[in-house]
């Protein structure tokens, strides 16, 4: 589970830097704390809700899916 955490979290710290947002920015426009997203970018949240990552998505402007590890998208 932690491997899989670290992966999505890898993956939505690339695409927050990538559009120069901070965490906190990230709060901000999303309404996930920046605690929860420094666990998630650090691997260390105990668990993850559907929610959380659409929230994230809808403010990274990018589709759920696009925060998921590549072999989480294969059937």
């Amino acid at each position: 589970m932690k491997k899989y955490l670290m992966k999505i979290g890898g993956l939505i710290k690339t695409k927050r830097l990538s559009l120069r947002l901070t965490q906190q920015e990230l709060e901000d426009i999303s309404g996930v704390t920046q605690s929860m997203i420094s666990k998630l970018e650090k691997g260390i949240a105990d668990n993850v809700s559907i929610d959380i990552l659409r929230k994230l998505a809808k403010a990274m402007n990018c589709a759920l899916i696009d925060l998921l590890p590549e072999e989480d998208k294969r059937q």
